[in-house]
């Protein structure tokens, strides 16, 4: 069992941000398991949070903008292409504007603060993305191509082709997770000449100068250009090198943006929020194409789980029966809906309930046509539930649950007299101050029936 990981020690770095030009502190810290990476905009009222979620994407003009309830987050790739690249799970990133620092416009800043902030395994294991057939993104318009395809680590290929004389076809590769930090990491972001022309129009790169973005030089540059640069850069003077690129910078790679390209991959696909096993092959990746494929990949891993029935030995003798369940829950028949804890652990717990035809409900619930109240099986959730959260004090008889919220109900299936309920209950946050925020399943007949997000409390016996 592979645990997921966070880092040790909180750590901040300081800069600007490319595009907006401002000042910034940005800080790491650890997070709870299966937090995933969360940008936190401390510099707005009520520090709002913004997940690393392909669906929070909005715009991929220079750079992976996020958005959630109007809060933004501009240029996240890199920072989470270091997070990826150090094979850390869960992080908080709180950010006192809107834009992380670009440091030398690649990751290699933000792997260094993670390796000196230490990085901790947690109590809880890894969930991957196994992949067993190929899955694919084409833009049709740029001919952008992303092909994923199974294999037994996470590896990525870039093909860029820049059409441009000066920066013609580059490939890169990243056979393991392991190489990020010493072979791409270091990879810093880039330009062409005629982008940087428009950039500068509009008001852009604020952030930028010859130490954090190499520029290549695809077209003659006019005097005007020349003095605009040497103003956006605060340089006396500017030149070409033979290479191609402008002075002040010497290339780490000869094919460092085909590496960058790479490193923008792994950053932008940070955005499925899960571990990837397979293999990535990128001809002409942008940040659209890279974040459609998130998009269409974190689609396909939610409807795989939610489909994943879990598989449980019915007959085996359980953990608790009815008569430890009573014990511990103050729900009696005919109100009592669990029958049976089969498993149990400090972020889970297994129940189960077999719906006969004496049910009480089945007296006045379509009498003709039984069908269980969805109600009920919502219900029946939460006392599961309750078992796990009541198993988290010494004294559960002295407590009772009671729901707070109860989110996102969905019922697929309906449940029939004869069927076998199975309820699976899976912690979303660690339980604190009483508060148990879960997510629940019920599967019956090799199918999802209902699945909800549950909140409740416990609390003294008055």
């Amino acid at each position: 069992m592979v645990k997921q990981k966070t880092i040790q020690n909180e750590i901040s770095l300081t800069g600007v941000g490319l595009h907006t030009g401002a000042e910034v502190t940005m800080t790491f810290k650890p997070a709870p398991v299966n937090n995933g990476f969360t940008f936190v905009r401390v510099d707005l009222e009520g520090s709002p949070v913004i997940e690393a979620d392909a669906n929070y994407v909005v715009n991929t003009q220079r750079g992976t903008n996020l958005e959630k309830l109007g809060v933004k987050i501009q240029t996240s790739e890199h920072v989470l292409a270091a997070f990826v690249g150090c094979d850390v799970d869960n992080v908080i990133i709180e950010l006192n504007a809107s834009e992380p620092p670009i440091m030398d416009g690649s990751s290699k800043f933000f792997v260094e603060a993670i390796e000196k902030a230490g990085i901790v395994e947690q109590d809880a294991e890894r969930n991957y993305y196994v992949v067993k057939e190929v899955i694919s993104f084409t833009d049709e318009t740029t001919g952008s191509e992303i092909i994923l395809m199974p294999a037994d680590d996470y590896q990525v290929t870039t093909m860029v082709d820049f059409g441009t004389k000066v920066l013609g076809t580059q490939n890169a590769t990243m056979k393991n997770i392991g190489e990020f930090k010493t072979e791409i990491a270091d990879c810093r972001t880039f330009s062409f000449l005629h982008e940087l022309e428009t950039l500068l129009d509009n008001g852009l790169i604020k952030g930028g100068d010859l130490n954090n973005a190499i520029v290549y030089v695809d077209k003659e540059i006019s005097p005007k250009t020349m003095e605009n640069l040497k103003v956006a850069f605060g340089k006396e003077n500017i030149s070409v090198k033979p290479n191609g690129i402008l002075d002040n910078l010497t290339l780490h790679y000869p094919n460092e943006a085909a590496r960058h390209k790479l490193l923008d991959v792994v950053g932008d696909l940070a955005l499925v929020g899960t571990k990837i096993k397979g293999k990535v092959i990128a001809n002409k990746p942008g940040h659209f194409v890279n974040t459609q494929f998130a998009k269409k990949l974190s689609k396909i891993i939610k409807i795989e789980q939610r489909n994943q029935i879990p598989v449980y030995d019915l007959h085996k003798e359980p953990l608790m029966d009815v008569n430890k369940i009573m014990a511990m829950l103050p729900h009696r028949p005919p109100f009592l809906l669990v029958d049976k804890i089969l498993e149990m652990s400090d972020s889970h717990v297994v129940g189960l309930k077999n719906v006969t035809m004496n049910e009480d409900f089945f007296v006045g619930h379509f009498p003709g046509a039984p069908v269980m109240p969805g109600v009920l099986i919502v219900e029946a959730m939460a006392q599961t539930g309750g078992i796990l959260i009541l198993s988290s004090v010494p004294d559960p008889e002295n407590y009772l649950t009671y729901f707070m919220k109860i989110d996102n109900v969905k019922f697929k299936h309906k449940v029939l007299p004869g069927d076998t309920l199975v309820f699976k209950c899976d912690l979303i946050s660690p339980i604190r101050r009483g508060i148990c925020h879960m997510q629940a399943n019920a599967y019956a007949n090799g199918k999802l029936v209902a699945e909800a997000e549950l909140m409740a409390q416990i609390a003294k016996k008055q």
